[in-house]
């Protein structure tokens, strides 16, 4: 049985920063077509993609986040990470982690949550200014 159990949400002040952790259990974590990703969805809008790492090391991000936010994953602990810095309001949203397997061209590239197979129930995250 796949789990995604994300973590890190918090309220914080705009520039500051937080860490989101999604513990993965029951998928293939390691495998090279393994996409993983984090997606966030404010009140009114549609979910969106936040960024992704693919099965190679391979990452791709939204514009809106690049140069601030960053994705990782430990293997060891077979566990995704989302570092997020200088924070702004508009950051504001219910965070998800997300798994899917795809090349890791398709893992970059594609923008569509309906790619992901996997999900996780969410960690919020608000940003006051």
């Amino acid at each position: 049985q796949v789990q995604l159990v994300e973590s890190g949400g918090g309220s914080v002040q705009a520039g500051g920063s937080l860490r989101l952790s999604c513990a993965a259990s029951g998928v293939n974590y390691f495998s090279v077509y393994a996409c993983m990703g984090w997606f966030r969805q404010a009140p009114g809008n549609e979910r969106e993609r936040v960024a992704v790492i693919a099965g190679d090391g391979s990452t791709a991000y939204a514009d809106s986040v690049k140069g601030r936010f960053t994705i990782s994953k430990d293997n060891a602990k077979v566990t995704l990470y989302l570092q997020m810095e200088r924070l702004k309001p508009e950051d504001t949203a219910m965070y998800y982690c997300a798994a899917g397997f795809r090349t890791p061209l398709s893992c970059r590239s594609s923008t569509s949550e309906n790619e992901f197979l996997y999900w996780g129930q969410g960690t919020q995250v608000t940003v006051s200014s």
